[in-house]
């Protein structure tokens, strides 16, 4: 039997456009899908011829071919690939004309093709909370986190069935893992498609469970899971750890491990992004005379000199002595704020001895132009 000619298949002319064509396809496969005309042979083969004709006039070098030799430029007439293959194989090369959004998309699979089997349910997340130290937190640091959590059972290899054959066809949506339901009337009637409510979208059941899970394909058990804390990390961060959470049921993937970061409080440091600040108290005499001093970091110690006439609220900025950077942008600085500490209570003899120095004309506070404007300086120092 001789072949039509693909352009009075379509209804088009030679000069159509590939908007044109698009939509004359779009509407014979509408019309002819055997999902709207089951048990209709001749419907289905008027739909694969549309798609055979939609293939070859869609790609330029074939209709080139096409228009130049006719069917014998594009294989000959000995039989279409059309007429050997299911309408679904068909349709999913034509996922531009049918793609999501459509509202015929579910008749052909959500976007032009079938739909896959779901392989089980995913497995929850697992959310746990860590506690480090600055010390910690600046070098980075490998904890091993202790938890219990669902793993695949190895009985089973976290199918949830006794052997491998211990499954059947669903016999609810006869293994497609789907259910199809017409919605709608008239020529836009559309076929709803839902996950099978009996299989969860296997498309088999257990027929013999396990009994080491009883049929889950995962048992509960304490594991710990090594975890690699980057240094920089802040108050609040999460880290992902993926496939550590729960295992999922019945060969599902398993869930993440979410770990929240949270940093202990410390006795000598204050944390202001990757600034670290130490207050420094020292006595009125090392501020009026001066004095070497040796100050806590991360590391270890650091020895600077304070300098003669040092007033209080002075800022020392230790360059790199702070935290780093998660990114490894930039290491932060230690500030070093330095208080002058006025005791409380005095003997007699220590107040006789600052009552003749307060006569001093020296120790008059006279602060100068530089001085007055400490607080101003303070502002953009810490950066307002």
């Amino acid at each position: 039997m001789a072949k039509r000619d693909y352009y009075e298949i379509l209804g088009v002319s030679r000069s159509v456009t590939k908007e044109e064509l698009k939509k004359a396809y779009r509407k014979l496969a509408l019309k002819y899908h055997p999902d709207k005309n089951p048990n209709d042979q001749e419907a289905e083969e008027k739909f694969k011829e549309a798609a055979e004709a939609y293939e070859v006039l869609s790609d330029e070098q074939k209709r080139a071919a096409y228009d130049r030799f006719g069917h014998a430029g594009v294989g000959g007439a000995g039989g279409s690939r059309y007429q050997e293959r299911a309408y679904e194989d068909i349709f999913s090369q034509f996922g531009d004309i049918f793609g999501e959004g459509s509202p015929f998309g579910d008749i052909f699979g959500g976007g032009g093709g079938r739909r896959r089997r779901r392989r089980g349910q995913r497995g929850s997340d697992l959310r746990v909370t860590i506690s480090l130290s600055l010390e910690e937190i600046a070098t980075g640091v490998e904890k091993r986190i202790k938890l219990k959590r669902m793993v695949p059972c190895k009985e089973c290899n976290g199918t949830g069935a006794e052997h491998a054959n211990a499954f059947s066809t669903c016999p609810t949506c006869h293994g497609h893992g789907e259910i199809r339901q017409q919605a709608g009337g008239g020529f836009f009637q559309q076929i709803v498609v839902t996950t099978c409510p009996t299989c969860q979208g296997e498309g088999k059941i257990i027929s013999t469970n396990c009994q080491a899970c009883a049929g889950k394909g995962r048992i509960e058990q304490e594991d710990v899971v090594p975890v690699r804390i980057p240094a920089g990390v802040q108050e609040g961060m999460t880290l992902n750890v993926r496939g550590k959470g729960h295992a999922g049921v019945r060969g599902g993937s398993s869930g993440d491990l979410i770990i929240q970061i949270k940093e202990k409080p410390s006795e000598l440091f204050e944390r202001d992004g990757n600034n670290l600040i130490h207050q420094l108290f020292i006595s009125f005499p090392d501020a009026a005379l001066g004095t070497q001093v040796e100050v806590p970091t991360l590391s270890g110690k650091a020895r600077f000199k304070v300098a003669p006439g040092t007033q209080a609220g002075k800022v020392v900025r230790l360059k790199g002595k702070g935290l780093p950077s998660i990114n490894n942008y930039r290491t932060g600085d230690l500030l070093i704020h330095i208080n002058v500490w006025t005791p409380k209570k005095l003997p007699s003899e220590e107040k006789k001895l600052l009552s003749r120095l307060k006569k001093s004309p020296n120790f008059t506070p006279a602060p100068t132009t530089e001085e007055k404007g400490f607080f101003s300086k303070m502002r953009e120092f810490f950066g307002g």
